[in-house]
């Protein structure tokens, strides 16, 4: 028993990765139930098993997009805060930990799935819209109660919207994919998470 459900959610996990792969090359509405059958080498029978229509499968994808950023966010800060106790350091370290993830993704990543969900959401239910909208915002409340504990130690050194900092490391990571992928060149991505490190350095950190 315990065999067969293992191997449930390893063809599961294998449709996903399918799935995923699939839409971000080419969008939801072009990536079809059939090809990700043959991929998987199942059933039509062992699809339905797992998402009962196509609608499930967007929604089984974005869950686990959206688990799997926060998976990334929540180890590389958690190591920020063990190696700096002040809440600016401890940011800064965390940024450089982030920008050092992103330089070791795949080569030619393909692009995020929130931003392949937004560019099509007329295809997609109330829920999987509201979906996403909860999982971008999450990055905004992460990245805004961490400024917050800054500002409260170190005033800015010049006027600026704490909420368009907040802002900033999802808008960098999703041009940053963008021109990557059009220029070619995958170090764009993580030296605009280190351009806002420093951005963040220079507004924050004292003269000394």
């Amino acid at each position: 028993m315990l065999q067969r459900t293992r191997k449930g959610e390893e063809t599961r996990e294998r449709l996903l990765e399918l799935a995923e792969s699939a839409v971000l090359q080419k969008g939801f509405a072009a990536t079809s139930i059939d090809e990700l059958i043959a991929a998987a080498g199942i059933t039509k029978g062992g699809f339905f098993y797992h998402f009962k229509d196509k609608s499930e499968l967007a929604k089984g994808l974005l869950l686990r997009h959206l688990e799997h950023d926060k998976a990334i966010l929540d180890d590389v800060f958690r190591r920020a805060d063990e190696l700096h106790e002040d809440p600016l350091h401890s940011f800064l370290i965390g940024l450089k930990l982030f920008a050092e993830v992103l330089s070791n993704l795949p080569e030619a990543h393909p692009g995020c799935l929130a931003a392949s969900y937004a560019y099509q959401d007329q295809l997609f239910s109330q829920e999987i819209r509201e979906l996403n909208r909860e999982g971008v915002g999450r990055w905004r409340i992460r990245f805004r109660e961490r400024l917050g504990r800054i500002v409260e130690r170190y005033p800015p050194r010049i006027g600026i919207d704490i909420d368009v900092l907040a802002d900033m490391p999802l808008t960098l990571v999703e041009g940053g994919i963008v021109n990557g992928k059009v220029l070619k060149d995958d170090s764009i991505l993580p030296n605009q998470i280190l351009a806002y490190r420093e951005f963040i350095r220079q507004i924050f950190l004292p003269d000394r």
